[in-house]
């Protein structure tokens, strides 16, 4: 039986990508979700609006 070359770099590539795993040694883990913001007390308040610009008249 001949094996082609290309079989045997299919086979490395399987090999060394099983080896390779995720990376990280150890246990594996999942991250701690993010804190939450702490919810704002009392009503909020909308910005206030900016008065219009002055209309200076073109002389």
């Amino acid at each position: 039986m001949k094996s082609s070359p290309a079989f045997y770099i299919g086979i490395a590539i399987v090999v060394s990508s099983v080896l390779a795993g995720c990376g990280q040694p150890g246990a594996l883990y999942l991250p701690k979700p993010p804190a939450a913001k702490p919810a704002p007390k009392g009503p909020l308040e909308p910005a206030p609006v900016p008065p219009p610009p002055a209309i200076v008249p073109a002389s």
